[in-house]
């Protein structure tokens, strides 16, 4: 059963730091692109950056450039986000996407239609 399980989500005050990981069982990272997406309280979803299955190509939401960083370590098929500089209106569920990529692909996106597989979600709260 393929399944993505996210950690790392808390409580943290304006301009603090937090890492996400975003950990697969039942299938190997390798061949997966993965997006991380959030979604606010009555808000739509959104992309918030993406990385190749490779690693060789990312890509991060305007806001979110300068400030948060994807990686990927397919020895321990886990994708993270660093986030850093956090903001209050970075508040929401974040999740993380998978999306299988053809051989030689250097594909990733920030669309929710373009993901197969998601995790459950881990909530983000910036607050003093």
């Amino acid at each position: 059963q393929l399944q993505l399980v996210e950690s790392g989500g808390g409580l943290v005050q304006p301009g603090g730091s937090l890492r996400l990981s975003c950990a697969a069982s039942g299938f190997t990272l390798d061949y997966y692109a993965i997006g991380w997406f959030r979604q606010a309280p009555g808000k739509e979803r959104e992309g918030v950056s993406c990385i190749s299955k490779s690693g060789g190509r990312t890509n991060y939401a305007d806001s979110m450039k300068g400030r948060f960083t994807i990686s990927r370590d397919n020895a321990k098929n886990t994708v993270y986000l660093q986030m850093n500089s956090l903001k209050p209106e970075d508040t929401a569920v974040y999740y993380c996407a998978a999306k299988a990529s053809r051989a030689g692909s250097s594909w990733c996106g920030t669309r929710t239609y373009e993901y197969d597989y998601w995790g459950q979600g881990t909530q983000v709260t910036v607050s003093s």
